[in-house]
């Protein structure tokens, strides 16, 4: 037994060096041929630090801080946010190189979890990857939900409910100050929920319905724009550390059932009136093709409508309220440009008449190219050239 024992010991005194030598000249070899592989070169950038990069140093009106670093490093720059290499571009033509010449490149996102928490895994249109499903999603958006027809139809909604909250501005600010924002994404949120399932809903469970998804939308709103470590720390998604992904469950799971109701709701109703075939909100148009499309290779199921009317009720409130606030603000601290303001509106609207976007407005409008700060970051698919 000992000699067994012995022998058994000599052979792996003998081999472990062996095997220590074996193993360093692969990984050197290895090493070799990585580094030999041609790879993109990186742009400049501003140095970080250790792990979390350049973090610490982003300045909260990003727009100006990276035009800052632009003048610095050139149009095109890399930043290490935590684990992550991020690349900025900022001049004109290579926005049109990535938004239109390589869009298919740059066609993906990097989903933050909590969008995946309240999005149903990413299923809707803003971080559904490039591919078939997103097409098929884009086509129904675009040829139904927001077609021309389907816009006009909800035309005298659209101003009714304006026309009363401008109403109830004008009364409320002779009293007291009034909170702009507030009000307008009150008036957006009314807005998108007729838009969604006016149709579907029972006019008197409309208000219940609506005080508890204002509520939601509100959180949800909010929790989207939070910075979360775990977005810059992939490995630290586990432990939530900010709680900010468990809050987002919470209120995905009281969105989730809103809008089961208003699906169950619809469904009764279609059973005790009739299905006539004709759509009269979002929600019957998406239940609709997600009917016709069920035996299709690509099906559009609940979980998809549900993500796609999430962006519509988050796209249309947000972003709306935020623009409206914004031009108020600016107006205020300019006295003489709400002044010059109010003159043109005096000379284009006569005295009693009430002008809608389809009158001279229209031009104006269409001249004007909305201004977006940050897009959404996007993903390149590949290692490329700019």
């Amino acid at each position: 037994m000992s000699l067994i024992s012995n022998l058994f010991t000599d052979n792996t005194t003998i081999v472990i060096p062996y095997a220590l030598l074996l193993f360093i000249a692969i990984f050197s070899v290895l090493w070799y041929l990585l580094k030999r592989s041609p790879q993109p070169p990186l742009p400049p950038g501003p140095r970080g630090l250790p792990i979390v990069g350049n973090l610490p140093f982003l300045d909260p009106d990003l727009h100006t801080y990276f035009t800052k670093l632009a003048q610095n490093h050139g149009p095109i720059f890399k930043l290490n946010l935590g684990s992550k290499l991020t690349v900025v571009v900022n001049s004109p033509s290579l926005a049109r190189e990535i938004f239109k010449d390589q869009d298919i490149n740059f066609s993906n996102h990097d989903v933050p979890l909590t969008a995946r928490a309240v999005t149903y895994g990413g299923l809707d249109l803003v971080w559904l990857p490039y591919g078939a499903e997103w097409r098929m999603l884009r086509k129904v958006c675009v040829l139904k939900l927001l077609s021309r027809r389907t816009l006009d139809s909800f035309y005298e909604l659209r101003r009714k409910e304006i026309r009363e909250r401008t109403r109830y501005l004008y009364q409320q600010g002779q009293e007291s100050p009034v909170n702009v924002g507030d009000q307008v994404f009150l008036t957006m949120i009314n807005l998108t929920m007729n838009m969604l399932w006016g149709g579907s809903v029972k006019a008197e469970e409309m208000e219940s319905v609506g005080t508890e998804f204002k509520g939601v939308i509100s959180e949800i709103t909010r929790l989207l724009g939070e910075p979360n470590v775990s977005d810059f720390f992939p490995w630290l998604a586990r432990f939530d550390l900010q709680g900010l992904v468990k809050k987002m469950h919470m209120y995905a799971r009281e969105l989730d059932a809103i809008l089961d109701r208003a699906i169950e709701q619809m469904h009764r109703l279609r059973s005790r009136d009739g299905d006539d075939g004709e759509c009269k909100d979002f929600l019957q148009h998406l239940m609709k093709l997600k009917d016709q499309e069920a035996d299709s290779e690509l099906p559009i199921t609940v979980n998809h409508v549900k993500a796609v009317l999430v962006d519509m009720v988050v796209g249309g409130t947000d972003t709306t309220t935020n623009t409206i606030e914004f031009a108020m603000a600016e107006l205020i601290r300019n006295p003489e440009l709400m002044k010059r303001a109010q003159q043109e509106l005096d000379e284009v609207i006569p005295d009693g008449h009430v002008l809608d976007l389809e009158e001279k407005f229209g031009i104006v409008l269409k001249l004007k190219t909305p201004l977006v700060a940050l897009p959404i970051p996007r993903l390149s698919n590949s290692n490329l050239y700019l």
